[in-house]
């Protein structure tokens, strides 16, 4: 099938919610976005288990997807794009501090934070894993790259479009989520360095009967819809979701979640050169430099080899 056209419906429903203002003001988003996840992850375990069960018995094996399905080279490849995959999926350090700014005190916003993102970890590693699992036991060798696509013919139906609308819905707001720190940036050191701009400085407010005055800015509205359309256009010309989101976890995840983290922390409690809890810090970060070479190794040789089969912007298929 295109996908083009529900591309594009994706990106101008981000342009629209792009003109929220601020990331503090996206706590219902967040909210929703949460719940959806919650969602389709609950359905897509359950219909794991119902087909483990139907099937009477647990397809796969403990080493993964057998040589004969894939090649040897193949199987390697997409061991390394998972990596990339469970990165990014781990890789929030970059709008922990945002978050972090939102918290009411008291309590401290740091005591806050370390509890919800302990909650988080917890939660987040308990459902992929049961996901994960179950889906290679419902489907062994054949476990599509999307959960949910594996029960496309099967009943029930509407469970599978509940499914699918959730995460339709918590992509648009973790999109905003995520981009939303990005936009400050940009606005933030546009003003610093055209202070005297109206075109970056001055907003406009627009009274809306029934509803409080919006403030429209142009540099904010011209910035994040050109922002968001390359965005999409790249997506129409990348339309390979595992790929591309296991070579994005690969590139975040070193950097911003493992490295500036652990020197910011060395540098904090003052650890001393070459002590032991020094070298224990250096070689967790090392390993996952090099999980992350590994990982965008893999997901890069995918984008290859997709690219072999997709003609961007075909209209029909």
């Amino acid at each position: 099938m295109n996908a083009n056209p529900y591309m594009i419906g994706f990106g101008i429903a981000e342009i629209l919610l792009s003109q929220i203002p601020g990331f503090d003001q996206l706590h219902w988003l967040s909210l929703v976005a949460a719940v959806m996840s919650f969602t389709y992850s609950t359905i897509g375990l359950g219909l794991g288990i119902g087909k483990v069960i139907e099937n009477k018995r647990v397809r796969g094996s403990l080493t993964g997807i057998s040589v004969g399905t894939v090649t040897q080279t193949q199987k390697i490849w997409r061991s390394f794009q998972a990596l990339g995959d469970v990165a990014f999926a781990y890789s929030y350090s970059v709008i922990l501090i945002e978050i972090q700014d939102t918290v009411k005190a008291p309590p401290s916003e740091a005591k806050t934070m370390k509890k919800a993102t302990l909650i988080s970890v917890v939660v987040t590693t308990l459902f992929y894993m049961f996901c994960g699992c179950f889906g290679y036991a419902a489907f062994g060798d054949q476990s599509p790259g999307n959960l949910l696509t594996g029960f496309g013919f099967y009943n029930p139906y509407w469970l599978l479009d509940i499914a699918n609308t959730a995460i339709v819905i918590h992509l648009v707001g973790a999109y905003q989520v995520y981009c939303q720190p990005l936009f400050a940036f940009i606005e933030k050191e546009a003003a610093r360095r055209f202070p005297d701009s109206d075109f970056v400085t001055k907003d406009i407010k627009i009274s809306i009967p029934g509803l409080s005055a919006f403030n429209i800015n142009l540099f904010r509205m011209v910035s994040r819809t050109i922002f968001v359309v390359l965005t999409t256009v790249i997506s129409m010309l990348l339309p390979f979701f595992n790929d591309i989101v296991g070579l994005l976890g690969a590139f975040g995840f070193w950097p911003l979640t493992v490295y500036f983290p652990v020197e910011m922390y060395i540098s904090q409690k003052k650890i001393p050169k070459w002590s032991t809890r020094w070298l224990c810090l250096q070689i967790l970060s090392v390993a996952c430099l090099i999980i992350t070479i590994a990982a965008a190794a893999g997901s890069i040789a995918g984008v290859i080899d997709d690219v072999k089969t997709i003609k961007p912007f075909k209209t029909s298929y």
